[in-house]
Protein backbone atom coordinates (compact mmCIF):
# COMPACT_ATOMS: atom_id res chain seq x y z
CA UNK A 1 0.00 0.00 0.00
CA UNK A 2 1.14 3.26 -1.13
CA UNK A 3 1.44 6.40 1.27
CA UNK A 4 3.44 8.94 -0.99
CA UNK A 5 3.09 10.05 -4.66
CA UNK A 6 5.43 8.55 -6.80
CA UNK A 7 6.18 9.42 -10.22
CA UNK A 8 4.51 6.84 -13.48
CA UNK A 9 7.31 5.44 -15.38
CA UNK A 10 6.84 3.63 -18.88
CA UNK A 11 9.72 1.95 -19.84
CA UNK A 12 12.57 4.52 -19.38
CA UNK A 13 9.97 7.80 -20.00
CA UNK A 14 9.14 9.63 -16.27
CA UNK A 15 5.70 11.14 -15.57
CA UNK A 16 6.54 13.33 -12.62
CA UNK A 17 2.82 13.69 -12.17
CA UNK A 18 0.89 10.34 -11.67
CA UNK A 19 -2.07 11.28 -14.16
CA UNK A 20 -2.49 10.91 -17.74
CA UNK A 21 -5.04 13.43 -19.45
CA UNK A 22 -7.28 11.36 -21.64
CA UNK A 23 -7.84 11.39 -25.22
CA UNK A 24 -11.09 13.44 -26.26
CA UNK A 25 -12.30 13.77 -29.48
CA UNK A 26 -13.49 14.91 -32.26
CA UNK A 27 -11.11 18.09 -31.15
CA UNK A 28 -11.40 18.35 -27.79
CA UNK A 29 -7.89 16.83 -26.71
CA UNK A 30 -5.63 19.00 -28.88
CA UNK A 31 -2.07 20.70 -28.52
CA UNK A 32 -3.16 23.26 -26.38
CA UNK A 33 -4.53 21.23 -23.36
CA UNK A 34 -1.61 18.14 -23.86
CA UNK A 35 0.87 20.51 -23.61
CA UNK A 36 -0.92 22.56 -20.74
CA UNK A 37 -0.65 18.92 -18.67
CA UNK A 38 2.48 18.06 -19.61
CA UNK A 39 3.89 21.47 -18.70
CA UNK A 40 2.60 20.30 -15.11
CA UNK A 41 4.50 17.53 -15.03
CA UNK A 42 1.23 14.88 -15.92
CA UNK A 43 1.04 13.19 -19.79
CA UNK A 44 -0.66 15.25 -21.76
CA UNK A 45 -2.57 13.35 -24.50
CA UNK A 46 -3.82 14.59 -28.10
CA UNK A 47 -7.02 12.79 -29.55
CA UNK A 48 -6.29 11.12 -33.15
CA UNK A 49 -9.94 10.99 -34.51
CA UNK A 50 -10.97 13.23 -36.41
CA UNK A 51 -7.63 15.85 -36.94
CA UNK A 52 -8.08 16.04 -40.71
CA UNK A 53 -11.95 17.77 -39.97
CA UNK A 54 -12.20 21.54 -41.00
CA UNK A 55 -9.85 20.74 -44.00
CA UNK A 56 -11.09 20.22 -47.36
CA UNK A 57 -8.79 17.87 -47.95
CA UNK A 58 -10.08 15.58 -45.44
CA UNK A 59 -13.14 14.82 -48.32
CA UNK A 60 -10.70 14.31 -51.26
CA UNK A 61 -7.78 12.33 -49.62
CA UNK A 62 -8.78 11.42 -46.00
CA UNK A 63 -5.61 9.63 -45.15
CA UNK A 64 -3.03 12.10 -46.20
CA UNK A 65 -5.51 14.95 -43.86
CA UNK A 66 -5.60 12.98 -40.70
CA UNK A 67 -1.68 12.09 -41.11
CA UNK A 68 -1.13 15.48 -41.62
CA UNK A 69 -2.87 17.45 -39.06
CA UNK A 70 -1.72 14.77 -36.27
CA UNK A 71 2.29 15.69 -37.44
CA UNK A 72 0.45 19.21 -37.20
CA UNK A 73 -0.68 18.53 -33.77
CA UNK A 74 2.18 17.48 -32.22
CA UNK A 75 4.45 19.87 -33.89
CA UNK A 76 2.81 22.14 -32.28
CA UNK A 77 2.44 20.52 -28.97
CA UNK A 78 6.35 20.34 -28.69
CA UNK A 79 6.88 23.72 -29.44
CA UNK A 80 5.02 24.36 -26.04
CA UNK A 81 6.36 21.76 -24.03
CA UNK A 82 8.89 19.93 -23.24
CA UNK A 83 6.78 17.30 -21.24
CA UNK A 84 5.56 14.41 -22.27
CA UNK A 85 2.94 14.14 -24.85
CA UNK A 86 0.98 11.32 -26.20
CA UNK A 87 -1.51 10.78 -28.78
CA UNK A 88 -5.14 8.08 -28.08
CA UNK A 89 -5.53 6.27 -31.53
CA UNK A 90 -8.81 4.26 -31.86
CA UNK A 91 -8.32 0.21 -33.13
CA UNK A 92 -11.93 0.85 -34.71
CA UNK A 93 -10.13 3.82 -36.89
CA UNK A 94 -10.06 2.87 -40.73
CA UNK A 95 -6.84 4.28 -40.84
CA UNK A 96 -5.78 3.50 -37.43
CA UNK A 97 -2.83 1.63 -38.57
CA UNK A 98 -1.62 4.48 -41.35
CA UNK A 99 -2.39 7.12 -37.68
CA UNK A 100 0.25 4.41 -35.41
CA UNK A 101 2.61 4.19 -37.80
CA UNK A 102 2.47 8.30 -38.51
CA UNK A 103 2.59 8.96 -34.75
CA UNK A 104 5.48 6.13 -34.21
CA UNK A 105 7.39 8.34 -37.12
CA UNK A 106 7.23 11.01 -35.31
CA UNK A 107 8.59 9.60 -31.83
CA UNK A 108 5.32 10.98 -29.67
CA UNK A 109 6.29 9.83 -26.17
CA UNK A 110 3.62 7.32 -25.77
CA UNK A 111 0.24 6.26 -27.69
CA UNK A 112 -2.57 5.09 -26.09
CA UNK A 113 -5.17 2.69 -28.03
CA UNK A 114 -8.59 1.29 -27.19
CA UNK A 115 -11.59 0.71 -28.63
CA UNK A 116 -10.67 -2.79 -29.50
CA UNK A 117 -7.70 -4.65 -28.81
CA UNK A 118 -4.48 -2.95 -30.11
CA UNK A 119 -3.05 -6.80 -31.15
CA UNK A 120 -0.86 -5.43 -33.97
CA UNK A 121 0.62 -1.97 -31.95
CA UNK A 122 4.04 -3.25 -31.66
CA UNK A 123 4.26 -4.12 -35.26
CA UNK A 124 3.32 -0.82 -36.53
CA UNK A 125 5.71 1.45 -33.85
CA UNK A 126 8.51 -1.05 -34.57
CA UNK A 127 11.93 0.37 -34.49
CA UNK A 128 10.27 3.96 -32.26
CA UNK A 129 11.29 4.87 -28.60
CA UNK A 130 7.20 5.47 -28.79
CA UNK A 131 5.49 4.20 -25.61
CA UNK A 132 3.08 1.96 -26.05
CA UNK A 133 -0.07 1.63 -23.80
CA UNK A 134 -3.36 -0.70 -24.35
CA UNK A 135 -6.43 0.16 -23.05
CA UNK A 136 -8.40 -2.53 -21.49
CA UNK A 137 -11.46 -3.37 -19.27
CA UNK A 138 -10.75 -6.78 -17.50
CA UNK A 139 -7.84 -8.99 -16.61
CA UNK A 140 -8.24 -11.35 -19.22
CA UNK A 141 -8.16 -9.01 -21.85
CA UNK A 142 -4.94 -7.32 -20.07
CA UNK A 143 -3.37 -11.14 -19.48
CA UNK A 144 -4.10 -11.80 -23.46
CA UNK A 145 -2.68 -8.68 -24.51
CA UNK A 146 0.44 -9.47 -23.03
CA UNK A 147 1.15 -12.87 -24.36
CA UNK A 148 0.23 -12.17 -27.26
CA UNK A 149 2.76 -9.35 -27.96
CA UNK A 150 5.28 -11.22 -26.18
CA UNK A 151 4.77 -14.23 -28.27
CA UNK A 152 4.83 -12.27 -31.43
CA UNK A 153 6.71 -9.12 -31.00
CA UNK A 154 8.98 -9.92 -27.91
CA UNK A 155 7.56 -7.16 -26.27
CA UNK A 156 5.00 -6.18 -23.63
CA UNK A 157 3.28 -3.00 -23.33
CA UNK A 158 5.00 -0.16 -21.83
CA UNK A 159 1.31 0.59 -19.56
CA UNK A 160 -2.10 -0.54 -19.48
CA UNK A 161 -4.94 1.64 -18.90
CA UNK A 162 -8.03 0.33 -17.32
CA UNK A 163 -10.85 1.68 -18.47
CA UNK A 164 -14.02 0.91 -15.90
CA UNK A 165 -17.71 1.36 -16.91
CA UNK A 166 -18.01 4.80 -15.66
CA UNK A 167 -16.19 6.59 -18.43
CA UNK A 168 -17.07 8.73 -21.14
CA UNK A 169 -16.88 8.17 -24.40
CA UNK A 170 -16.84 4.74 -26.17
CA UNK A 171 -17.28 2.34 -23.68
CA UNK A 172 -15.60 -1.50 -24.20
CA UNK A 173 -18.94 -2.69 -22.07
CA UNK A 174 -22.24 -3.69 -23.35
CA UNK A 175 -25.32 -1.61 -22.70
CA UNK A 176 -26.24 -4.40 -20.07
CA UNK A 177 -23.10 -3.91 -18.28
CA UNK A 178 -23.52 -0.53 -18.00
CA UNK A 179 -26.93 -0.45 -16.64
CA UNK A 180 -26.12 -2.77 -14.18
CA UNK A 181 -23.22 -0.99 -13.24
CA UNK A 182 -22.18 -1.41 -9.63
CA UNK A 183 -20.11 0.46 -6.92
CA UNK A 184 -16.82 -0.61 -7.04
CA UNK A 185 -16.62 -2.04 -10.22
CA UNK A 186 -13.32 -0.01 -12.14
CA UNK A 187 -12.12 -0.93 -7.81
CA UNK A 188 -12.36 -4.75 -9.09
CA UNK A 189 -11.18 -4.59 -12.37
CA UNK A 190 -7.93 -2.82 -11.62
CA UNK A 191 -7.35 -4.97 -8.82
CA UNK A 192 -7.89 -7.95 -11.20
CA UNK A 193 -5.49 -6.38 -13.63
CA UNK A 194 -2.82 -5.41 -10.99
CA UNK A 195 -3.06 -9.05 -9.95
CA UNK A 196 -2.18 -9.90 -13.96
CA UNK A 197 0.62 -7.55 -13.85
CA UNK A 198 2.18 -8.60 -10.66
CA UNK A 199 1.87 -12.60 -11.71
CA UNK A 200 3.65 -11.33 -14.84
CA UNK A 201 6.45 -9.36 -12.90
CA UNK A 202 6.68 -12.26 -11.01
CA UNK A 203 7.16 -14.85 -13.59
CA UNK A 204 9.65 -12.47 -15.60
CA UNK A 205 10.95 -9.60 -14.00
CA UNK A 206 9.30 -7.27 -15.86
CA UNK A 207 6.99 -4.23 -14.75
CA UNK A 208 4.29 -2.95 -16.02
CA UNK A 209 2.11 -0.26 -14.65
CA UNK A 210 -1.48 0.17 -14.08
CA UNK A 211 -3.03 3.32 -15.06
CA UNK A 212 -6.64 3.41 -13.82
CA UNK A 213 -9.49 5.18 -15.56
CA UNK A 214 -13.15 6.17 -15.72
CA UNK A 215 -14.87 7.92 -13.26
CA UNK A 216 -11.76 9.42 -11.65
CA UNK A 217 -12.68 12.23 -10.06
CA UNK A 218 -10.56 13.63 -7.18
CA UNK A 219 -7.60 13.08 -4.75
CA UNK A 220 -9.75 10.89 -2.87
CA UNK A 221 -10.30 8.49 -6.12
CA UNK A 222 -6.59 8.90 -7.16
CA UNK A 223 -5.52 7.92 -3.51
CA UNK A 224 -7.74 5.10 -3.74
CA UNK A 225 -6.19 3.62 -7.09
CA UNK A 226 -3.28 3.90 -5.86
CA UNK A 227 -3.89 2.28 -2.68
CA UNK A 228 -4.75 -0.93 -4.83
CA UNK A 229 -1.95 -1.21 -6.93
CA UNK A 230 -2.08 1.52 -9.85
CA UNK A 231 0.67 3.67 -10.65
CA UNK A 232 -1.24 6.31 -11.79
CA UNK A 233 -5.03 7.21 -13.11
CA UNK A 234 -5.96 8.86 -16.27
CA UNK A 235 -9.11 11.52 -16.51
CA UNK A 236 -10.22 13.44 -19.20
CA UNK A 237 -14.20 15.25 -17.85
CA UNK A 238 -12.45 17.65 -15.79
CA UNK A 239 -9.53 18.37 -18.74
CA UNK A 240 -12.35 19.91 -20.69
CA UNK A 241 -13.62 22.93 -18.42
CA UNK A 242 -10.08 24.18 -18.43
CA UNK A 243 -8.99 27.59 -19.94
CA UNK A 244 -6.18 25.61 -22.00
CA UNK A 245 -9.41 22.90 -23.66
CA UNK A 246 -10.02 24.63 -26.99
CA UNK A 247 -14.07 23.33 -27.21
CA UNK A 248 -16.57 26.21 -27.46
CA UNK A 249 -17.48 28.04 -24.35
CA UNK A 250 -20.92 26.38 -24.86
CA UNK A 251 -19.48 22.74 -24.75
CA UNK A 252 -18.00 23.45 -21.53
CA UNK A 253 -21.12 25.01 -20.10
CA UNK A 254 -22.74 22.07 -21.09
CA UNK A 255 -20.43 20.10 -18.81
CA UNK A 256 -21.14 22.87 -15.76
CA UNK A 257 -24.80 22.65 -16.28
CA UNK A 258 -25.09 18.57 -16.68
CA UNK A 259 -27.41 17.09 -13.70
CA UNK A 260 -27.18 13.15 -13.14
CA UNK A 261 -30.06 12.69 -15.26
CA UNK A 262 -28.84 14.33 -17.70
CA UNK A 263 -26.33 11.45 -18.65
CA UNK A 264 -27.42 8.30 -21.18
CA UNK A 265 -26.11 5.81 -22.70
CA UNK A 266 -26.51 5.59 -26.52
CA UNK A 267 -25.51 3.47 -29.11
CA UNK A 268 -22.69 4.60 -31.34
CA UNK A 269 -22.37 3.70 -34.65
CA UNK A 270 -18.65 3.00 -33.84
CA UNK A 271 -20.29 -0.36 -32.61
CA UNK A 272 -20.15 0.71 -28.92
CA UNK A 273 -22.08 2.17 -26.50
CA UNK A 274 -21.26 5.66 -25.54
CA UNK A 275 -21.85 8.02 -22.55
CA UNK A 276 -23.30 11.27 -23.26
CA UNK A 277 -24.93 14.54 -22.13
CA UNK A 278 -28.67 14.63 -23.41
CA UNK A 279 -29.68 17.41 -25.13
CA UNK A 280 -31.69 17.12 -28.85
CA UNK A 281 -29.82 15.52 -30.50
CA UNK A 282 -29.44 12.62 -28.30
CA UNK A 283 -33.07 13.07 -27.89
CA UNK A 284 -33.78 12.50 -31.58
CA UNK A 285 -31.31 9.82 -32.40
CA UNK A 286 -32.89 7.94 -29.10
CA UNK A 287 -36.07 8.24 -30.61
CA UNK A 288 -34.85 6.30 -34.05
CA UNK A 289 -34.94 9.38 -35.88
CA UNK A 290 -32.11 9.23 -39.03
CA UNK A 291 -30.10 12.07 -39.43
CA UNK A 292 -28.61 11.77 -42.89
CA UNK A 293 -25.29 12.50 -43.98
CA UNK A 294 -22.55 12.39 -46.44
CA UNK A 295 -19.48 10.45 -46.46
CA UNK A 296 -16.73 10.37 -48.73
CA UNK A 297 -13.35 8.93 -46.26
CA UNK A 298 -15.92 6.20 -43.99
CA UNK A 299 -13.79 7.22 -41.11
CA UNK A 300 -14.94 4.09 -38.80
CA UNK A 301 -14.61 0.24 -39.55
CA UNK A 302 -17.57 -0.90 -38.95
CA UNK A 303 -19.73 2.26 -40.41
CA UNK A 304 -21.64 1.91 -43.01
CA UNK A 305 -22.47 5.13 -44.28
CA UNK A 306 -25.61 4.52 -46.16
CA UNK A 307 -27.41 2.75 -43.22
CA UNK A 308 -25.89 4.14 -39.78
CA UNK A 309 -28.31 6.54 -37.85
CA UNK A 310 -26.14 9.55 -37.88
CA UNK A 311 -22.67 10.39 -38.56
CA UNK A 312 -20.97 10.21 -35.10
CA UNK A 313 -17.49 12.02 -36.43
CA UNK A 314 -19.30 15.36 -37.13
CA UNK A 315 -21.64 15.03 -34.28
CA UNK A 316 -18.43 15.19 -31.89
CA UNK A 317 -17.20 17.68 -34.38
CA UNK A 318 -20.34 19.95 -33.97
CA UNK A 319 -19.50 19.56 -30.03
CA UNK A 320 -16.37 20.96 -30.20
CA UNK A 321 -17.27 24.30 -32.34
CA UNK A 322 -20.08 24.95 -30.31
CA UNK A 323 -23.03 23.71 -32.31
CA UNK A 324 -24.41 21.56 -29.07
CA UNK A 325 -28.21 20.89 -30.20
CA UNK A 326 -26.60 19.31 -32.95
CA UNK A 327 -24.05 17.33 -31.48
CA UNK A 328 -22.91 14.58 -29.34
CA UNK A 329 -21.47 15.75 -26.03
CA UNK A 330 -19.14 12.66 -24.53
CA UNK A 331 -19.15 13.23 -20.94
CA UNK A 332 -18.01 11.21 -17.80
CA UNK A 333 -20.25 9.99 -15.16
CA UNK A 334 -19.17 12.46 -12.47
CA UNK A 335 -19.99 15.28 -14.96
CA UNK A 336 -22.37 16.62 -12.94
CA UNK A 337 -20.45 17.29 -10.00
CA UNK A 338 -18.13 20.11 -12.85
CA UNK A 339 -19.00 23.78 -11.48
CA UNK A 340 -16.39 26.04 -12.90
CA UNK A 341 -13.63 26.56 -15.15
CA UNK A 342 -10.03 26.59 -14.00
CA UNK A 343 -6.53 26.39 -15.68
CA UNK A 344 -4.55 23.28 -15.87
CA UNK A 345 -2.33 24.23 -13.32
CA UNK A 346 -4.95 24.93 -10.73
CA UNK A 347 -6.52 21.78 -11.33
CA UNK A 348 -3.51 19.16 -10.64
CA UNK A 349 -2.28 21.25 -7.84
CA UNK A 350 -5.76 20.66 -6.52
CA UNK A 351 -5.91 17.11 -6.86
CA UNK A 352 -1.84 16.30 -6.11
CA UNK A 353 -3.00 18.32 -3.02
CA UNK A 354 -5.90 16.74 -2.10
CA UNK A 355 -4.48 13.31 -2.93
CA UNK A 356 -1.19 13.93 -0.30
CA UNK A 357 -3.95 15.20 2.50
CA UNK A 358 -5.55 11.68 1.57
CA UNK A 359 -3.18 9.60 1.60
CA UNK A 360 -1.71 11.18 4.79
CA UNK A 361 -4.90 10.82 6.57
CA UNK A 362 -4.89 6.81 5.79
CA UNK A 363 -0.97 5.67 6.51
CA UNK A 364 -0.05 2.36 5.10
Amino acid sequence: MKNEIEPLHLGDLEVKVPIIQGGMGVKVSTAELAAAVANCGAGGTIAGVGLGFGNPLNDEDYYRASREALKEEVKKARSMTKGVVGINILVALKNYEDLARTAAQEKIDYIASGAGLPLKLPELAEGSPTKLIPIVSSGKAASLLIRSWKKRYDRVPDGLIVEGPRAGGHLGYSKEELHQETKGRLEAIVSDVVQVTTDYKAESGTNIPVIAAGGVYDGKDIARFLRLGAQAVQMATRFVVTTECTVDDKFKDAFIKAKDEDIVIIDSPVGMPGRVIMNPFVKKISEGVRVPFKCNYRCLRTCNPGTAPYCIARALFNAAGGDVDNAIIFAGSNVSRVDKIMSVRELIDELMSETKTELAATPA
